[in-house]
């Protein structure tokens, strides 16, 4: 079968589309047939050994797929060959086929897209499990998110509007800032030409933000804090910026707030049944057109370093899909 493969770490020109033997499914494990793919940021880390978790080489990456069960394993229930399912897996979900633990899998349901239920695992279960389990968001609050126009951004933008809350949205331009109130956001900032701290001073009418959501860390993590709101919950999602910012101990102190790391990987390993019951959350808030994707490209699976490549530079917002047809 066919596989994007990281046989070097390094950028994503250094990925082999190849070759690798089939696999086959251990106990309480399945095959899916892999038809579509998210591409996520944390993609572009793995590849080059800058993720929490660091795969054996050589590895597929990706994380998030929808398919098909092509094949059971021994003691593998609920299930059955056939079954269109969606799920999260740590890494190998760049390859036609994809070796999964049974217990993972949620049944798309009639009318749901692949590329669509492909979305819903990692960007979509970071933000729900961020702001519904870790911030405890909930109607009447404000949300600021940073960074809003990307993936896991827009989908931050949608589960705060679907539990209530009055989102903030902070990107980079003008376009990005178009798109995210396209998807929901109540408010805007364009950070790049406006000082940060005086816009939320002037939308919160000088409160601050309950819940701040920051999957990108570097310049605009500490003033960001420094406006939010007494007894605030900061959501540390990741460091798409590239810088891991340094808080001052005191910002914490002084505005009684809470520090909150998401790590969403972790999350599925040690508390899966929670994780699989968020997903069905989402399928129904889904339905319920809550929420909705926002997929800006679809790759093919050949093309996957490309599109990589394309999240790293900044070509994309929303949601990327790599696809085998």
């Amino acid at each position: 079968m066919k596989a994007l493969v990281c046989t070097t770490l390094g950028l994503p020109d250094s990925l082999v589309f190849t070759d690798i033997p089939e696999p086959s499914p251990g106990p309480g494990q399945v095959i899916i047939d892999m038809k579509a793919a998210g591409v996520n940021f944390a993609d572009t880390l793995i590849i080059q050994g800058k993720y929490q978790i660091k795969p054996p080489l050589p590895f597929a990456p990706g994380s998030e797929l929808a398919g098909v069960v092509s094949a059971l394993g021994e003691g593998a229930e609920g299930i059955g060959i056939g079954q269109p399912v969606f799920c999260f897996c740590e890494h190998g979900a760049f390859a036609e086929k994809v070796r999964v633990d049974a217990r993972q899998l949620i049944p798309i349901p009639i009318g749901l897209d692949f590329d669509v239920a492909a979305s819903l695992t990692l960007a979509y279960g970071t933000s729900y499990h961020a702001l519904k389990d870790r911030a405890a968001l909930i109607a009447g609050e404000t949300l600021l998110v940073l960074g809003a126009a990307g993936g896991v951004g827009l989908s931050a933008i949608q589960i705060g509007k679907a539990l209530g809350a009055r989102v903030i949205a902070a990107a980079s331009s003008p376009e990005k800032l178009a798109l995210c109130q396209e998807n929901g956001a109540d408010a805007l900032i364009n950070y790049a030409t406006e000082s940060l701290r005086d816009r939320l001073k002037s939308l919160t009418d000088g409160k601050g933000p309950d819940v701040i959501y920051d999957p990108v860390g570097g310049q605009y993590a500490e003033p960001a804090f420094r406006s939010i709101a007494w007894r605030g919950r900061y959501l540390v999602i990741g460091f798409a910026n590239g810088e891991i910012p340094a808080l001052p101990l005191n910002l914490p102190l002084l505005k009684g707030a809470s520090v909150i790391g998401v790590f969403f990987g972790d999350y599925v390993k040690r508390e899966l049944p929670n994780f699989t019951t968020d997903l069905a959350e989402m399928l129904d808030l889904t339905n319920s057109g809550q929420l909705n994707p926002h997929i800006s490209a679809r790759y093919r699976l050949e093309d996957g370093a490309r599109a990589l490549q394309d999240l790293l530079e900044r070509k994309v917002t929303g949601k990327v899909i790599l696809v085998n047809e």
